[in-house]
């Protein structure tokens, strides 16, 4: 039942195919084989196709605060689901010894302000005019922001928009469903008025944010999550007969991307009424088969980039490593490698090395949890690093 994505020669998405009937195009050397970024494998064909004619086919993206679900969905195949871990939540794993209150990190905000302050005091020369000192000047007014939306959910939805746009290469892509949430602040009471649409909330503005930049790639339908007319996103799962577990943690397709088929389907299937001769009923219309399908868990590396001036300087003006992408062994932070040691083999992406007597390469799992150290001579490049982790 999988089905294979299949592009046209010029580069643009053609009907998805059998996955034998790939493999016979790929050894007689009607086709090419890749993988994109989303961990998805698919053929170009060499030759130009007999027609470019295309069906009906649609993206589900239940977006969320830590995670996400996406489905691409067919009438009569579920061609592809993935389930995102949001860099939000990565921030809270890797910050474990920092406080966490009501979801928010909150960061070591007094030696970050006496390490900024020794910073400036040793670049500025006081006794020289202000417009002649050597330090950096403002790259932008910081007092009148243009966007009032939070970095921390940007990153999320942009992470989002990459996968839907890897995607729409592939896949002839005609609708993408999203779903909505009401969860806005009374402004005058300061209480919470979930689904009144008064006041203000950074999760709405990303939401409607995210579905500005999607209009770009396809046409965009919103739904919310539960509706009175039963077209909803509970709804259509519960009559497709979908199950979904409370864990949202848990990377399986019954977490977050059942939603995700559930969004896509609704294009084909519908609540509504039927007209008759004597009286009308109300029922399902539509048709749509869930089958089963490749399943794709997404993250990104938990590295971040050289920090200078992290901390003072030690004797003799030496500071300490922090941070970074690069490393001397010709491999860079997030490359995908297959690693040995012991005689057992392990796929993983670079986080760290030590270049001491010991020279090690670290290699983390896609939760970036380390797999173990390993000899530079052991380690094999597989995949230059895409800022994805895909398993």
């Amino acid at each position: 039942m999988l089905r294979v994505p299949v592009q046209n020669p010029d580069g643009s998405p053609a009907m998805p195919t059998k996955a034998s009937r790939a493999r016979y195009w790929v050894q007689r050397g009607k086709a090419t084989s890749h993988w994109n970024d989303a961990g998805l494998y698919y053929v170009r064909l060499v030759a130009e196709p007999s027609g470019r004619e295309t069906q009906k086919i649609s993206v589900g993206c239940d977006p969320g605060k830590n995670y996400t679900g996406i489905a691409v969905q067919s009438a009569k195949f579920t061609l592809y689901t993935a389930h995102l871990v949001l860099p939000f939540e990565r921030v809270k794993e890797r910050l474990g010894s920092a406080v966490i209150k009501r979801g928010k990190v909150i960061k070591n905000v007094r030696g970050r302000s006496l390490q900024r302050q020794v910073r400036r005091g040793r670049k500025i020369d006081r006794k020289v005019p202000f417009n002649q000192r050597s330090h950096r000047q403002k790259r932008f007014n910081n007092r009148c922001k243009k966007s009032k939306l939070a970095p921390s959910i940007r990153a999320s939805r942009e992470m989002e928009i990459r996968i839907i746009t890897e995607l729409s290469k592939v896949f002839p892509i005609t609708t993408i469903v999203y779903e909505l949430v009401k969860a806005d602040v009374d402004l005058t009471s300061g209480r919470k008025a979930a689904r009144s649409g008064k006041g203000f909330s950074p999760v709405m503005v990303g939401q409607n944010w995210c579905v500005e930049k999607l209009k770009s790639i396809a046409p965009v339908k919103t739904v919310y999550g539960w509706q009175k007319n039963k077209n909803g996103t509970s709804q259509i799962r519960q009559h497709l007969g979908l199950e979904k577990i409370k864990d949202k943690k848990a990377q399986v397709p019954e977490s977050h991307a059942v939603d995700g088929i559930a969004l896509a389907a609704s294009e084909f299937v519908r609540y509504g009424v039927t007209p008759r001769k004597n009286c009308d009923t109300r029922g399902w219309k539509g048709y749509v088969n869930i089958t089963y399908c490749v399943f794709r868990v997404i993250t990104r590396p938990a590295y971040f980039r050289r920090a200078l001036h992290f901390d003072n300087a030690e004797k003799g003006g030496v500071r300490k490593r922090k941070g970074g992408t690069i490393t001397p062994f010709g491999l860079r932070y997030g490359d995908k490698v297959i690693a040995e040691k012991a005689g057992k083999t392990d796929i993983g992406w670079i986080g760290g090395f030590t270049n001491t007597k010991t020279k090690n390469i670290s290699v983390y799992d896609h939760n970036w949890k380390r797999i173990g150290q390993f000899s530079p001579k052991k380690v094999q490049l597989l995949r230059r690093s895409n800022k994805l982790c895909v398993v």
